[in-house]
């Protein structure tokens, strides 16, 4: 994964948090935010955050992006719950687009064969710019690149 020094990033459905505190700790200059339905998740995720030393995280717990409404992101990162259904999965990626700075990447990670491939689709109705970044051993690596107008990354008033 790449970050920006100084970014603003979202782990969104961080479960236990490998992701968050990846990103955390290979850009000490950044603010992550890990965000998940699950109380015991946040809980795992405060946890090991705190056991690796990880100080520039916040774990909030909440449905999708309401424990960061009003937030805008430079980096949305996500292993996204493939088993909620395509609806819930491209609301997510709509309310990601809403959610970013322009210019702002929305980063998922997915099983091939559990959809990655209509995950790749959807990004590309939703975002100017849309690619497959890496793939191998059954998954697939994509992300959607806000633009730079108002049209897109604007999580609005």
């Amino acid at each position: 994964m790449e970050v920006s020094e100084g970014a603003v990033v979202l782990d969104l459905g961080c479960g236990y948090g490998p992701i968050g505190i990846a990103a955390a700790l290979a850009c000490p200059t950044c603010r992550v935010y890990m965000v998940d339905v699950n109380e015991r998740a946040c809980e795992l995720a405060r946890r090991n955050a705190a056991q690796n030393g990880v100080t520039n995280v916040e774990v909030r717990c909440g449905a999708g992006f309401r424990p960061v409404e009003g937030m805008r992101f430079d980096l949305v990162l996500s292993n996204p719950p493939i088993r909620a259904g395509k609806r819930v999965l491209f609301e997510l990626i709509e309310e990601a687009a809403r959610h970013l700075e322009p210019g702002g990447r929305l980063v998922l990670v997915a099983q091939t064969k559990q959809g990655a491939k209509s995950l790749l689709r959807k990004l590309a109705e939703v975002f100017p710019t849309a690619r497959e970044v890496e793939k191998g051993g059954g998954y697939r690596v994509m992300e959607g690149i806000a633009g730079h107008d108002a049209t897109h990354g604007s999580a609005g008033p």
